[in-house]
């Protein structure tokens, strides 16, 4: 009598859906009956195999999120637990919190988007200095990596990815204004093409500093597009405005948006001298988060976007992380 050896591996791999996404395979032994059909039978053919491998794949999910926290003068707190947070994925609290850290040295992956359109001409020449000496303080060599993108009407990379910091600064000053602003597509652009989260085979913090005065009007994207790719891509989208009228305009509140949807924070310096605090600020923020991960609550891998909501139980403690993410399609 002749048995037909019947071994089932069944891998899980682990797909992470947000900020800092990370990746895990678990094997077991799966003695599952209905599987039993699955697997090509062995028969008398004595070139077939005396055992069959079945492989199937599930989605084990994973979000890793990334949140600064500040008192109400907005200085970093720096020395919380994570019983001192409460959140919500999708409106319920998660299924189980499986890691919580304050998140210092991660590697950065930026991009710096400078408006060159003519109506930021008023202080471009500043601006390229504050963001040369933002670059050379903050990338850490063999560590960090950043490019450089300038855009009005369309957008141009005036230097690809590098650790170099005199490479950025020439980047930075090969940039020319003049022009229409097409802000959205570039921020898409960016996060498509330079950021997206598959193109780094580790954990590393992704963001977008753009400086621009936020007045749109020839992308072919919405605002809502450039943020869902923002958030596809875990970018965090850091602002700073470069209009210096006083008032508060469409542009500003534009980039208000922008840094609000993917937890970022946006700088609008009256004072020409504010330019260079406002980067120091950004440079002070990337290294003072905090990151936690957990599997969420009755999740499906049906392509819907789920709200996160992150609060703090301390008094007078104020929580900034991404507003939420896509899940990803079965």
């Amino acid at each position: 009598m002749k048995y037909t050896k019947l071994y089932f591996f069944l891998a899980i791999f682990t797909l992470a859906v947000a900020p800092l996404a990370a990746s895990a395979q678990v094997s077991y032994l799966a003695p599952n009956p209905s599987l039993v059909s699955a697997v090509p039978a062995a028969g008398n053919d004595s070139n077939a195999p005396d055992d069959s491998v079945l492989t199937i794949k599930k989605r084990v999910n994973e979000v890793n999120l990334l949140f600064i926290a500040t008192d109400k003068h907005g200085k970093f707190v720096r020395n919380l637990s994570q019983h001192d947070f409460s959140i919500l994925d999708d409106h319920k609290p998660p299924q189980s919190i499986v890691n919580f850290r304050r998140e210092t040295d991660l590697p950065l992956r930026l991009g710096l988007l400078v408006d060159t359109s003519g109506s930021v001409r008023t202080r471009f020449a500043f601006e390229q200095e504050a963001a040369v000496s933002f670059l050379q303080q903050t990338l850490r060599r063999n560590f960090d990596l950043a490019f450089v993108m300038g855009f009005s009407g369309r957008s141009l990379v005036t230097q690809d990815f590098t650790d170099d910091s005199a490479l950025l600064a020439a980047g930075v000053q090969r940039l020319r204004n003049g022009g229409g602003t097409a802000l959205y597509d570039a921020i898409y652009h960016a996060c498509q093409t330079k950021l997206a989260k598959e193109q780094d085979s580790r954990p590393v913090r992704r963001a977008l500093i753009v400086v621009s005065d936020g007045e749109d009007n020839q992308s072919e994207v919405s605002a809502m597009q450039a943020i869902e790719m923002a958030e596809r891509a875990e970018v965090i989208i850091y602002a700073i405005s470069t209009d210096d009228s006083g008032l508060i305009l469409r542009g500003d509140k534009a980039l208000q948006q922008l840094a609000d949807w993917t937890g970022g924070r946006a700088f609008f310096p009256f004072k020409t001298k504010d330019v260079k605090n406002s980067f120091a600020a950004i440079e002070d923020e990337l290294r003072s988060q905090y990151a936690i991960s957990y599997h969420p609550a009755d999740f499906e891998a049906d392509g819907r976007y789920r709200p996160i909501e992150i609060t703090s139980f301390k008094k007078d403690t104020q929580v900034r992380a991404r507003k939420g993410y896509y899940a990803p399609r079965q």
